[in-house]
């Protein structure tokens, strides 16, 4: 009876151990469950954010899905109190096993499924719970409950064949969602503390290995004492794998935990514009017609131009993978390398901030207090205002989704005339309030736009890029996409043309009213806001360096409109709306500060403009580099007349009306520059250059009837000229970048301005003949 029972003892245990091993067989078969295919181990599905990097190395901001914003992070790069952290608190064998810690298994088994003790830890390997992360579905009954820790099991047995140690903890940690949209280590510990992975202390490290655990349930920022103490344990874990001392972990647990939580957000930090413009420019499809309105036949135009002309619009539409499909911003975690320097960046905000949210604002509300047509200029009548908001409040949200919802007119309008509790923009931060919708529309019409670039006129590096005050509320770019009316800002084409065709800076004209007239025979006569030197000779160098609207037109009267538009095209000014009047001349046209900035690298470089260049290069995320963009350039005018227009447009600086620069703001550097300034102040521009950095900056109200009714705060000169001084200043003070207020510009010698192109393109046929006949 005995020797029966244990022959059916043996004939049991038998029996069970060929049970689990066909049950591992078909699983490893994929005959139960499922086990992802060696190719697929080969090469897990990890979605990483891409990376925008400055050019000094700075990371910009990420593009991913938005529960997936991982960042890829190496073994090399990781802490070792990570790595020390997680070992020893998850899996202290983790070297010794092949993927299944049995030792910790039957510990489990046994301490709580038998001896049910809480404390007895998790049988779990960190490979083991690296597959679940990966593979392991949701159980949705009990045979799959059942069978998914023996899939498991297979799974990190599988990874442990085809990965290193080093591998496996790299995977698990850029794997792991840390919450707060802090997926994987890199974004954690950003998130968390502010820091690169591999300068976190050991506590920080403790932390964060701690949520590992659960990270709802040890939320550090939720749960600041929960969090400690699982720190805590995590260094005690630490303490008995001998990563730590005694007297290491107790003054280490003794510690407050304390955050630098920083959340990840694509509308915070540093080039908010530029980056949403660039991931625009990237993500772009083909350009269809018939997906563009009637109105939208510029952007058609633009967007058609670009897909056949620039690498970077649509990168992604026109490049694939391996594997042949086109590359995907979110996922697949590209490094995107810029052109941005992140200080010359963060400057030019800092110099927006600085003169438009500190000092025009203040002013512009002063201006409007009390006035019932607010914001808008007192030159129009209570009921063209209310025209106005009319048609604001038909394109918003609110009125579209109320007359979506069927309510009647009358409805919305007492909506937008009720008050409610709400929480709006200020410099000093958001803060709530109560106000009527309508108020609230008003409210943000008050607020002054701007628009900043800075590049450089050799290579078209973008070094900063500002679309206005704050894209968290006014997302709108003024940089690259908006367009604005140029005014005196346009004179250096038509001085340029001039140039070209025969005249010299010293020309000598009578300053007096101009009458021009149009094709139709329509008499045009420009107003000047200055009547200074009025009946006297001066030379054009005068009448650019004033910003003299007569000269101006007396240049007018002896150019071609028609060339005009075609010059002002070949400066890179795509808007094709340009039209060849004679008013041209003052700027009346819309153009971006971008191309504005791209068209005066002209006057820099010898008569070759530069178009911006905002992306060097793209890296798959293996490292490889997949794409390397060059600058694209063209020539617009004759080297001779370039450097006459340096000579006037210095001349904007040193004696005319960009002399703010020097006079208020003290910058000695050799610079040119100039202002410009639109009907009744709705724009206010300033070009500025010197021989290394072309910048330029506009600003201005939402709409054009927003603006100051005053040329002492409206003209360019005390809108606009501020932000670039200042952004200048700083620039100089930094000695690390490199710029130089002693730097020149390259002008011959033996060079003379007052020498007109015809006699100099006579005297080159002179030569050539001399060449010839006595060689």
């Amino acid at each position: 009876m005995r020797k029966t029972f244990i022959y059916v003892l043996w004939g049991i245990i038998f029996l069970c151990i060929a049970a689990v091993a066909i049950v591992f067989t078909a699983i490893a078969n994929g005959k139960i469950g499922y086990v992802p295919p060696v190719e697929e181990l080969e090469n897990p599905n990890l979605k990483f954010a891409t990376q925008v990097i400055s050019e000094d190395g700075q990371l910009l901001g990420t593009w991913s899905l938005s529960k997936e914003n991982r960042v890829y992070v190496g073994y090399e790069d990781l802490s070792p109190h990570l790595v020390h952290a997680l070992v020893a608190t998850e899996d202290v064998r983790f070297s010794e096993h092949s993927g299944i810690d049995a030792r910790a298994f039957m510990r489990a088994v046994i301490k709580r499924g038998i001896f049910m003790q809480k404390n007895a830890g998790g049988g779990s390997t960190i490979t083991q719970q690296l597959a679940k992360q990966f593979y392991s579905p949701t159980a949705d009954n009990v045979m799959e409950r059942l069978l998914q820790k023996p899939i498991e099991w297979v799974i990190a047995v599988k990874l442990e064949r085809y990965y290193t140690k080093e591998e496996i903890l790299t995977m698990y940690l850029n794997k792991f969602d840390f919450l707060n949209n802090a997926v994987g280590i890199k974004t954690a510990a950003k998130t968390y503390f502010g820091k690169e992975p591999k300068t976190l202390k050991i506590e920080e490290a403790a932390t964060l290995i701690g949520m590992c655990k659960n990270p709802s349930l040890y939320n550090p920022r939720r749960f600041n004492e929960r969090s400690r103490g699982r720190r805590n344990t995590v260094l005690d874990q630490m303490r008995k794998a001998g990563f730590l001392t005694q007297a290491e972990c107790d003054s280490l647990q003794a510690l407050p935990l304390v955050l630098k939580f920083q959340p990840v957000d694509h509308k915070d930090g540093l080039a908010t514009y530029f980056r949403e413009y660039l991931r625009g420019v990237m993500t772009a499809k083909k350009p269809e017609k018939s997906n563009y309105r009637g109105w939208q036949m510029q952007k058609f135009y633009e967007d058609s131009l670009a897909w056949e002309t620039n690498p970077l619009y649509g990168w992604c539409a026109k490049n694939k993978k391996k594997d042949g499909t086109n590359y995907n911003l979110y996922v697949d975690g590209l490094k995107i390398h810029t052109t941005i320097n992140s200080r010359m960046q963060r400057y030019a905000e800092e110099a927006v901030y600085e003169h438009v949210a500190k000092y025009l604002q203040p002013r512009f509300f002063k201006e409007k207090r009390g006035r019932k047509t607010a914001p808008y200029t007192n030159q129009l009548t209570v009921e063209e205002v209310q025209q106005i908001l009319n048609r604001s409040i038909h394109q918003s949200d609110r009125y579209r989704t109320m007359k979506n919802a069927g309510c009647s007119e009358a409805e919305i309008m007492k909506a937008f005339n009720t008050k409610y509790e709400m929480s709006v923009f200020s410099w000093e931060g958001e803060k709530d309030t109560i106000m009527t919708p309508l108020d609230s529309i008003k409210y943000y019409k008050h607020f002054l736009r701007a628009g900043f670039m800075s590049m450089d006129p050799l290579t078209g590096h973008v070094k900063a890029y500002v679309g206005g005050p704050n894209y968290n509320y006014f997302q709108y770019d003024m940089a690259m996409v908006g367009r604005r009316q140029v005014g005196s800002t346009i004179k250096p084409y038509v001085y340029a043309l001039a140039m070209e065709n025969g005249f010299s800076p010293c020309d000598e004209v009578r300053n007096v009213e101009q009458t021009l007239f149009d094709e139709n025979g329509r008499a045009w006569s420009p107003r000047n806001s200055s009547r200074s030197h009025y009946g006297e000779i001066v030379t054009l160098k005068w009448g650019l360096a004033n910003s003299n609207n007569w000269i101006s037109a007396y240049l007018m009267s002896k150019l071609s409109p028609y060339d005009l538009v075609r010059l002002i095209h070949s400066f890179g000014i795509l808007n094709k709306d340009v039209q060849p009047t004679v008013s041209l001349c003052l700027g009346p046209c819309e153009i971006s500060v971008g191309e504005m900035v791209s068209a005066y690298t002209a006057f820099v470089n010898k008569g070759i403009r530069t178009a911006p260049l905002f992306v060097t290069s793209i890296e798959d995320n293996e490292g490889n580099v997949i794409a390397e963009f060059t600058p694209q350039v063209n020539e617009v005018i004759s080297e001779s007349t370039a450097y006459k227009m340096l000579v006037m447009l210095r001349a904007v600086i040193n004696e005319g009306t960009g002399g703010r620069v020097r006079r208020l703001y003290g910058i000695k550097a050799d610079m040119g520059g100039k202002t410009g300034t639109t009907n009744r102040n709705s724009d206010g521009w300033f070009m500025g250059f010197t021989p290394s950095l072309v910048s330029g900056c506009w600003v201005g109200g939402e709409e054009r009837d927003i603006h100051f009714d005053t040329m002492r705060d409206g003209q360019g000169a005390s809108m606009a000229l501020p932000v670039w001084s200042l952004y200048m200043q700083k620039v100089f003070a930094d000695k690390t970048l490199g710029y130089s207020e002693d730097e020149t510009f390259d002008i011959p010698e033996d060079f003379d301005p007052c020498k007109d192109r015809l006699t100099e393109i006579e005297e080159e046929n002179t030569s050539r003949l001399d060449d010839l006949f006595f060689q």
